[in-house]
C-alpha cells in the first residue's frame, strides 16, 4: 500500500468517525432539549407528546389545591393555559406571580412535573420577560 493510499484510508476513517459521533450528540441532544412557550404560542400539534415548558402570570383566584395536588392557570397577554400539578408548589408561589411549569400535555390539560416560582419581587425569568415586552404588557421596568 503506497503512503498516498494509507493518507486516504486514514481520512476516510478519521472522517466516519467524526460523522458518527456528531451524529450521536446531535442525537442526544435532540431527545434532552427543552422548549418554552408562553400560552399563547401553544400548538399541541406541533409539541405532541414531548417535554416542554410554559410560562407567564398565574392568574388570580385560579389557584384550587387539594392535599398535594394543584391546579392553577398561566396567562399572558393574549392566552392562558390549565396547568395541573402533585407535588409541593414552591413556598412564594401565589397569585399575579411569574411561573415557569416542565412538563408534557394531556389533551388540553398541561400536566407538570416542575413548576418554578420567580424568587423575589425584582425577578422575571428572562423569557417571559422578553415575551410580555413583545406582547406589550411588561411593567417592570417602570418600578425601577
Amino acid at each position: 500500500m503506497s503512503p498516498k493510499s494509507k493518507r486516504l484510508m486514514l481520512f476516510f476513517v478519521a472522517t466516519v468517525f467524526l460523522a458518527t459521533a456528531a451524529g450521536l450528540t446531535l442525537s442526544a441532544l435532540k431527545e434532552n432539549i427543552v422548549y418554552f412557550f408562553t400560552p399563547s404560542e401553544i400548538n399541541l400539534q406541533e409539541i405532541g407528546n414531548r417535554s416542554v415548558r410554559i410560562g407567564g402570570l398565574v392568574q388570580s383566584g385560579s389557584i384550587k389545591i387539594e392535599g398535594l395536588t394543584a391546579s392553577f392557570i398561566i396567562e399572558d397577554a393574549d392566552s392562558q393555559q390549565v396547568v395541573l400539578y402533585k407535588g409541593a408548589l414552591p413556598d412564594i408561589f401565589r397569585d399575579g406571580q411569574g411561573v415557569i411549569a416542565e412538563g408534557k400535555f394531556n389533551t388540553n390539560i398541561f400536566i407538570a412535573d416542575v413548576v418554578m416560582a420567580k424568587h423575589d419581587e425584582q425577578y422575571m425569568p428572562r423569557e417571559i420577560a422578553d415575551k410580555l415586552k413583545e406582547q406589550g404588557v411588561w411593567q417592570g421596568d417602570a418600578t425601577k
